[in-house]
C-alpha cells in the first residue's frame, strides 16, 4: 500500500507539473503569408436562440482585418431572436457578404450539422471556417488560422480556447471545466505530440477536404460533430494543427441543474469517442488523486511531499489560465468545490449515456453518434 500511494500521488505530481507547464508552451507556429496569398473565406455560424453576448461575438466576426471573406448564419426557425440579431449585422455592415439561411430541414440527428448542411448552398468559397455561436475572436483571427490551409498535407486547423464567465458562481464553475481542466488535459497531450482533437469554437477546412470525407453528411448523427471531422480528415492522412491562436468562448450557466447537464454531456462525448482516454483522465483531477495517494500511504512524508508539489503546481496552473489578479482570491476559495465536482461528475459520467442539448435527450452509442430518447418540446 506504501508504494501504491507513492504511485498515485506520484502520478498526480507529474501530471500538475505538465499542465503548469503545458499551458504555457506554445504548441505551433504561427504560419505566415503574404497579403496577396490570403485565399477567400467563408464563415458557417449555426445558430440557436438569443445567447449570451450574441451580437458580441457574431460582430468580432465581422470586425477582420481581412479582404475577403464571407459570413453565412443558419436558423431553423424565422422567429429565432438570432435572426434578429443578424439582421442588425447586415445594417451594420452592409460592406460584407453576410447571409441567413432559414431551413429547418433535419438530416440527421444533429441539429447543428443539420443546419451546416442548409448553409452550404451559400457558402460561396473553397475554405471553410466552422466556428460556434459563442465564440469571441480578435481582428486578426482570419488571417492567422487561415495559412496553414495553404499547405496541402493540412487537412483541419483548430484553436484552443478560454472560458469567459458571466457573473455568478455556476457560470464560474463552467468556465474552471474549460479553463483548469479540458484545455490543460489537451495541451499536455499536444505537448507529447498528439494531435487527435479538433473544436467546434473554430474548423478551418478547405471545400475539398471536406468533400473528400463524404460532407457534413459523415457527421449528421455526431454529438461530437468536431472531433469526428478531425478524426475523418487524419484517416485520410492529412494533419490537425492547433494553432496558436485563442478564443474566447462565452460562458453563461444559470443554474447548477444546467451546469452539471452541459458538464455531463461533454463529459459522456468524451467517454463515448475516447472511452480509453476518458477511464486514464482520472489523473487529470491531480489534488484529489495525490489526496487519495497520501491516504492509501497512510500520509506517509514522500506523499505528503507530492502532494505539496501537485497544490503547487494546480496554483501556478490556475494563475496562469487565469490571467488577471482581480478575484484570484476568490477563485481559490472556489477551486476545492470545482476539483470535487469535477471528480465526481466524471465517475457520473460512467453511469449512463444519456445527454441532454437544449431541448433533447439524446443518448451517445459508442461510435459517438446519438439516437433521441424524449425530446422535450418541439
Amino acid at each position: 500500500m506504501f508504494w501504491c500511494g507513492i504511485a498515485v500521488a506520484a502520478s498526480a505530481a507529474a501530471y500538475a507539473v505538465a499542465a503548469a507547464i503545458a499551458v504555457r508552451v506554445k504548441l505551433e507556429a504561427d504560419y505566415s503569408a503574404r497579403p496577396g496569398e490570403f485565399p477567400a473565406v467563408t464563415i458557417l455560424k449555426p445558430l440557436c436562440g438569443d445567447e449570451h453576448e450574441l451580437y458580441e461575438c457574431l460582430r468580432s466576426f465581422c470586425d477582420q482585418d481581412y479582404q475577403r471573406f464571407q459570413i453565412v448564419f443558419g436558423v431553423a426557425d424565422g422567429a429565432d431572436p438570432a435572426a434578429e440579431v443578424v439582421g442588425r449585422l447586415q445594417r451594420e455592415f452592409p460592406q460584407l457578404d453576410l447571409k441567413l439561411v432559414v431551413d429547418r430541414r433535419q438530416h440527421g440527428s444533429s441539429r447543428k450539422v443539420s443546419n451546416l448542411m442548409n448553409m452550404m448552398p451559400l457558402a460561396r468559397h473553397d475554405f471553410l471556417v466552422i466556428s460556434d455561436s459563442d465564440v469571441r475572436v480578435l481582428p486578426d483571427y482570419l488571417s492567422r488560422i487561415v495559412p496553414p490551409l495553404l499547405d496541402p498535407d493540412v487537412g483541419i486547423v483548430t484553436c484552443p480556447y478560454r472560458g469567459v464567465p458571466r457573473r455568478g458562481l455556476w457560470s464560474l464553475l463552467g468556465s474552471m471545466f474549460i479553463n483548469d481542466w479540458f484545455i490543460p488535459s489537451v495541451r499536455v497531450a499536444a505537448l507529447s505530440g498528439s494531435r487527435a482533437f479538433a473544436f467546434g469554437v473554430t474548423i478551418a477546412l478547405r471545400r475539398q477536404v471536406l468533400a473528400s470525407i463524404g460532407g457534413f453528411a459523415a457527421i449528421a448523427n455526431q454529438l461530437a460533430d468536431d472531433y469526428r471531422l478531425g478524426e475523418l480528415t487524419r484517416a485520410r492522412g492529412l494533419r490537425t494543427v492547433l494553432s496558436a491562436v485563442v478564443v474566447e468562448t462565452c460562458v453563461d450557466e444559470h443554474s447548477f441543474g444546467g451546469l452539471v447537464r452541459h458538464e455531463l454531456r461533454w463529459l459522456r462525448t468524451i467517454r463515448a469517442v475516447r472511452p480509453l482516454g476518458y477511464g486514464l483522465s482520472i489523473i487529470t483531477f491531480s489534488v484529489p488523486m495525490a489526496l487519495l495517494g497520501c491516504a492509501i500511504s497512510r500520509a506517509a512524508w514522500p506523499t505528503l511531499v507530492l502532494l505539496a508539489v501537485t497544490a503547487l503546481g494546480r496554483t501556478a496552473l490556475h494563475v496562469r489560465v487565469r490571467g488577471a489578479a482581480k478575484g484570484l482570491a476568490r477563485d481559490f476559495a472556489v477551486l476545492p468545490l470545482r476539483e470535487a465536482l469535477s471528480l465526481l461528475l466524471w465517475a457520473w459520467g460512467f453511469v449512463t449515456r444519456r445527454v441532454q442539448w437544449r431541448d433533447d435527450r439524446l443518448r451517445v452509442t459508442r461510435d459517438g453518434s446519438v439516437q433521441p430518447v424524449v425530446r422535450i418540446t418541439q
